[in-house]
Formats: structure tokens, C-alpha cells, sequence
């Protein structure tokens, strides 16, 4: 006999600001025993010390966290101009160092260089897999980590400001895949200089804003609160992740087929205006998310909510 999964099945989003210091997963982690959820993912990874949005998924939301995975984020970080690391953040043992700094308006007129489609190279000292094993694993193992370029895309970037000599302060909208420590690295360098990312905050994640971002220690502190709060009302739908795919309502009879993992053909007026990822719901409730071809929903992830 299986045993059975531990824990309430939880649905929907909670958009948790992370600190400086927990891993992601420590995150997730945490958020999942306080929801007591049996299942729990998170969209994206924050490096230790980054800090801001990061999505974490329950139950059956985490059939939706590619849709995530592959939004727009938005980022602010600051550059330490001067010094080269290891990890092309603070956490790495400098490497390089020089004394040259950058002005205001040589650094404005860089930006057009990175924005758009490039190509980036990404850290070393990152989660990226290289015949089958993590390159981090490998960098501190002592080897000499090769990474290949990737295309990535930066939608929009602008300098905020100057702090001091050493500092400056940028913010970014990007493609998924982006390195933020590899921006700051080829910047510098194309700056004539060498730089690391000193501080970098996620404000935004797909359709995640700081707005609906709750800090982690406000939401670990409301579990020890008796009588318990309610903690629902920081849990999100999870059709919340799929605001750009279009959504149908279907009948209870269509909607127990595509539950079944059958198709349904579409007749009359919504046959023609659909192409691609469909959400098809009934009386409001998500039922699966589809894919329209040839006039027929095809059911790619079903969801099994609690009545």
C-alpha cells in the first residue's frame, strides 16, 4: 500500500519578498509547512543573497509554474566598479581590481550596447548543468568551468543613479536566462574596468509585482499568532499565472472530458477566435489547460481541485 502524502491540498500563489541569506528552496520549504501544502515549487531562482519577488507555487498551481519560469523579471542592482570576483558577486574572493571608475554619462552611453538581444556568457559559479553535473559544483571543485554564450533579451535598462565613485544603480527588465552578475561583469569590462554585483533585488516576476509580494519573516510570524490568521488571504489564485493565455468556459460535460484527458471539439462562435494555450474553466473554476488545433481542445495539464 502507498503512503499517503502528508499535508492539505493547498491550491494558488503566495508571492513571498525574499531576504538576504535563505536559499530559494529554504523558502519554499518554509512556506509550504506553513500552508501545510503537500506539494510546493518555486518559479525562478534567487541567489542567496539577492533579495525581492520570489513566486512560490502549492498544489496544483505548480502545474503552472513553466508559464512563470519563462515571463519577463524585472531587477534593480547596484555595480561595485574596481573589483572582479569569482562568482561576479560580493560572496566570491576578488579576483582583479582597477583603479579606473566610470562617470555618469559614460555609463549612459553604454546601455544601448546591452539592451535588446545579446549574447552572455553565464557565470561560472551558476546552476547551469555541464554533462550532467552543476558548473558551481564543478568551479569549486577547483576546475576551470568553460561556459558557452546564450542568447538572452533585455527589454529595457536604465541607470538610476551613482551612490559614490564606486557604486552604481541600475534597473533592468529581462528575458528569462538572464544573469544579472554577467551584465554587471561585461558593463564594467565594456567600461574599461572590472565590476561585481554588490546588491540585487527581483521587483517584478511575470505578472508578480512588489505590491503583492508579502516579506518572509511578516509571513513565518503569522503562523506562531494564535488564534491562527487567515492565511488564505495571501494565497492567489492560480489561474493568477496564466493572465496572457485565454481563458473558456466550458460545460460540465466537456469539462469532465478534458479532466479524463479527452479532447473537445468547439462548434459555433469560439471555434475562430482561439489558437494556442487555452484555460478552460467551468462556473469560474480552472479545469485544464489546453492547447486549440483544429477546432478541438487538447487537454496538456490537468487540474484536480478540491470541491
Amino acid at each position: 500500500m502507498s503512503r499517503r502524502k502528508s499535508g492539505e491540498a493547498v491550491t494558488g500563489w503566495v508571492i513571498v519578498d525574499k531576504p538576504s541569506g535563505p536559499t530559494s528552496s529554504d523558502v519554499v520549504n518554509r512556506v509550504r509547512r506553513l500552508f501545510n501544502a503537500r506539494k510546493a515549487g518555486h518559479a525562478g531562482t534567487l541567489d542567496p543573497l539577492a533579495t525581492g519577488i520570489l513566486p512560490v507555487a502549492l498544489g496544483e498551481a505548480t502545474k503552472t509554474v513553466p508559464f512563470i519560469i519563462d515571463a519577463a523579471k524585472g531587477y534593480r542592482f547596484t555595480i561595485r566598479f574596481g573589483q572582479a570576483t569569482a562568482t561576479d558577486d560580493a560572496e566570491g574572493e576578488v579576483t582583479s581590481t582597477s583603479p579606473l571608475r566610470p562617470s555618469a554619462a559614460e555609463i549612459e552611453a553604454l546601455l544601448p550596447r546591452f539592451t535588446g538581444p545579446i549574447e552572455q556568457v553565464p557565470p561560472a559559479f551558476s546552476a547551469i548543468k555541464i554533462d550532467g553535473e552543476r558548473a558551481y559544483a564543478r568551479a569549486r571543485a577547483g576546475e576551470t568551468v568553460e561556459m558557452k554564450p546564450r542568447p538572452v533579451t533585455i527589454h529595457e535598462i536604465r541607470l538610476l543613479g551613482l551612490p559614490d565613485a564606486d557604486h552604481a544603480e541600475l534597473e533592468i527588465l529581462c528575458s528569462k536566462g538572464t544573469y544579472v552578475r554577467s551584465l554587471a561583469r561585461d558593463m564594467a569590462l565594456s567600461l574599461g574596468t572590472v565590476g561585481h554585483v554588490s546588491a540585487l533585488r527581483r521587483t517584478r516576476h511575470g505578472p508578480f509585482a512588489e505590491a503583492v509580494a508579502i516579506p518572509l519573516d511578516k509571513l513565518c510570524a503569522l503562523g506562531h499568532i494564535a488564534p491562527a490568521p487567515d492565511l488564505g488571504a495571501h494565497l492567489l489564485p492560480l489561474e493568477t499565472a496564466l493572465d496572457d493565455i485565454p481563458a473558456l468556459a466550458v460545460s460540465g460535460e466537456d469539462a469532465a472530458r478534458l479532466k479524463q484527458g479527452q479532447g473537445v471539439l468547439l462548434r459555433g462562435r469560439d471555434a475562430p477566435i482561439l489558437s494556442g494555450s487555452v484555460l478552460a474553466t467551468h462556473r469560474g473554476d480552472p479545469v485544464a489547460l489546453t492547447e486549440y488545433e483544429k477546432g478541438e481542445l487538447r487537454p496538456v495539464r490537468v487540474f484536480n481541485l478540491a470541491s
